[in-house]
């Protein structure tokens, strides 16, 4: 399958891991969601060889790193390499919903290849922020 759809109710309704590899079909990396209630707590971990990017989708993450505590809302990001220990916590009142995607081997590059070269004009401005309507 080339593509696939899916939203977090139709991966699930829990608390905890939403599986998402399997449902869309994704073999290149590796990304779940995660669902904390509020007020849990994470557990230290680190991986043997995948990094880890963890992307707030909603909530409040606590997250401690390398000895260092942040916390992000909506919208926030944070890297983790694999090795590094890290344990993120639900710092907030409501649900906290994480988007963590991870991997190993390095970055790809841009291979990004336009499918009508009439629109890379349209390209190039979205690169510089520009859209139109």
């Amino acid at each position: 399958m080339g593509h696939a759809f899916a939203t977090l109710d139709e991966l699930g309704d829990n608390y905890g891991f939403r599986k998402v590899r399997g449902p869309l079909g994704i073999n290149a990396f590796g990304v779940n969601v995660l669902v904390y209630p509020p007020g849990a707590e994470g557990v230290h971990h680190y991986h043997d060889e995948q990094d880890e990017l963890y992307f707030v989708h909603s909530g409040t993450a606590r997250f401690e790193v390398d000895g260092e505590v942040r916390e992000l809302g909506a919208g926030g990001l944070c890297h983790v390499e694999s090795t590094t220990v890290r344990k993120v916590t639900n710092a907030g009142d409501g649900d906290l919903v994480l988007l963590i995607v991870g991997a190993k081997g390095g970055y790809v590059g841009r291979d990004g290849q336009l499918v009508d070269m009439a629109d890379l004009e349209k390209r190039q401005a979205m690169s510089r922020g520009e859209f139109a309507g």
